[in-house]
């Protein structure tokens, strides 16, 4: 399974939303990066995805996006294979 890397922070129910899809799909762990807590990490997300919000969300090298990007691959069936890559 390709691992899992997503920015949170600690009160995103989006974030909360994105780790229980994820979950469902069979991702026992993800790295989380708490931009709250690490001024720094969200400069690195920034720079990465030329996003400001959480969760932003990697499958191995791959930008997924936020949670509706997420939800939006699996509803296509693409998570799963990505996952698996």
């Amino acid at each position: 399974m390709q691992a899992v890397k997503m920015y949170t922070t600690a009160v995103c129910p989006y974030c909360i939303r994105a780790k229980q899809l994820l979950a469902a799909r069979g991702v026992t762990q993800i790295e989380e990066i708490r931009i709250d807590q690490d001024r720094a990490a969200l400069t690195q997300m920034m720079e990465l995805t030329g996003r400001r919000t959480v969760p932003q969300i990697f499958i191995g090298d791959t930008h997924v996006g936020g949670c509706d990007d997420l939800m939006a691959l699996d509803a296509r069936g693409e998570l799963l294979p990505l996952l698996g890559a």
